[in-house]
């Protein structure tokens, strides 16, 4: 299986021109940054390449620098094991959880739009259908909406249901709904602890979010997402929620977990703030760099709020703010989000970089898709060289 990855077409495509650029790092110490050329472009295939293995058949991956002077995107490996067809830059895949990100800007930008304030309890907000469910666990006037945007709510996590993972897992095509999926949250957990006391990530809590977007636009959460971003003037054609555009539909990836193909997996799963959302590996490093750039908020003061750190008693596993997190890679400070499906994106500001990458099986340990320590170490060694 490995030789036939290795062999399969491999196939990229490059735009660069040569960029010689002056940064201030921290310090005050200017640096020149690295020169790219043809051979570093060339240098990122085999990288690629040596992320395929039995378990992780695929890879697509972006990367771009702030200014747009330098671009280059990648597709290795098969993307149907039954068909062994290759896999291609303008695909689209499932990304997961890094939804998330798009929900929460959007959440900031009602907020933008004085429809709402992130102090306010969730119980002026919610439907009196979804009031009725989640109140058997929760204290809602106690719940604020940035308290949730933070995950540090308390809401139980639906997803961790054995009921719920048997039934996205049983093929049975199950069609989830939102109020579905609180009430097995309600079944199945109890409260993780009072609100603002500790960070415990919950898909619930950002589908709570999703309706709030859905109520006050008037729309799907699609079209509200889109709308409030303004993600169509930006140029993303091909980010949408599943069964919304029949296009990005049909450039869907089979997307892999532990070896099961979850390519007919409903997508209803997934559906409603926590997840949902299609995308390429190109408009999510592009999504980043807009919203990074000031082309997302009216205000900067509302990107700053989105990246405040927050702090508990007892710490948190996850350096989380409002629907994006704060790594490391290969030293250097980054803002990103992951998905279950093999997604991450990062921004990485001081080397003013966006990267993205879908692991069409998922990869192996640790929080950080491996590729974006190796494409960093790629472009150090390229540095050193010149």
């Amino acid at each position: 299986m490995i030789d036939k990855l290795r062999n399969n077409n491999f196939q990229s495509q490059v735009q660069y021109r040569y960029l010689f650029r002056f940064i201030e790092v921290i310090s005050k110490t200017i640096l020149l940054w690295v020169s790219v050329g043809s051979t570093f472009a060339q240098n990122l295939n085999p990288i690629l390449l040596s992320e395929l293995s039995s378990m992780n058949p695929g890879i697509l991956f972006s990367i771009s620098s702030g200014d747009n002077q330098f671009f280059w995107t990648g597709a290795a490996g098969i993307n149907d094991l039954s068909k062994g067809d290759s896999l291609r830059c303008n695909q689209t895949f499932r990304i997961a959880s890094v939804t998330k990100t798009y929900v929460a800007a959007s959440i900031l930008r009602l907020m933008e739009k004085r429809v709402l304030l992130l102090e306010d309890p969730i119980s002026q907000h919610l439907s009196s259908n979804s009031l009725k469910i989640l109140s058997k666990d929760y204290n809602l006037d106690q719940i604020t909406i940035k308290q949730i945007l933070t995950h540090s709510a308390g809401f139980f996590d639906h997803t961790n249901a054995p009921e719920f993972i048997q039934k996205v897992f049983d093929g049975s095509g199950y069609e989830w709904t939102r109020s579905a999926q609180f009430q097995i949250g309600i079944e199945n957990g109890d409260p993780i602890g009072p609100p603002g006391a500790q960070f415990s990530y919950s898909d619930m809590g950002y589908v709570i979010l999703g309706e709030l977007i859905e109520t006050y636009t008037g729309k799907s959460l699609d079209g509200g997402i889109k709308e409030l971003l303004g993600i169509e003037k930006l140029g993303f054609n091909r980010t949408d929620f599943e069964r919304i555009d029949a296009q990005t539909d049909q450039l869907r990836i089979h997307q892999y977990y532990k070896g099961k193909d979850t390519y007919h997996f409903n997508p209803t799963m997934d559906y409603y703030g926590g997840g949902g959302i299609l995308s390429n590996s190109t408009e999510l490093i592009y999504f980043f760099q807009a919203l990074f750039q000031g082309k997302i908020f009216e205000n900067a003061s509302t990107l700053e709020l989105m990246l405040q750190p927050v702090s508990y008693p007892s710490g948190a596993k996850v350096d989380y703010s409002m629907g994006i997190y704060k790594i490391q890679v290969n030293g250097l400070d980054a803002y990103g989000h992951s998905g279950f499906w093999g997604t991450q994106v990062v921004y990485i500001p001081k080397k003013d970089l966006y990267l993205a990458v879908n692991y069409s099986g998922g990869w192996a340990g640790g929080s950080q898709a491996p590729i974006f320590g190796k494409v960093l170490n790629e472009i150090e060694k390229c540095s050193q060289a010149k």
